[in-house]
């Protein structure tokens, strides 16, 4: 008889316990720098989590807000690296940034 594990990739999440420069992506003011610090899981196997991390939201890397639409400044134009994206404040609200200083 086989076993056969369910082969879902998990990720720990970071702890909650950010600084003071800490905050989320959706809250940094337009144009300014900040380094990805994690991305926060919302469950066990958080799938958008996860692909937030696929796309390049990983820790260290630089991100800014771009532009934001005119309707309540939802959807965000991001950043991060040299590659840009859409994102709802949702997704950005789940990214967790540390303030460079610029």
């Amino acid at each position: 008889m086989k076993i056969i594990r369910n082969n879902v990739r998990t990720h720990r999440p970071m702890p909650s316990t950010p600084n003071k420069a800490t905050k989320r992506l959706s809250d940094l003011p337009l144009g300014a720098q900040a380094q990805v610090s994690h991305v926060d899981d919302r469950a066990p196997v958080d799938m958008i989590a996860a692909r937030l991390r696929d796309l390049g939201f990983v820790r260290g890397e630089p991100v800014r807000i771009v532009a934001a639409g005119p309707i309540g400044g939802d959807p965000l134009l991001v950043q991060v690296g040299f590659t840009r994206f859409a994102l709802r404040h949702g997704e950005a609200s789940r990214v967790m940034v540390d303030s460079t200083g610029s």
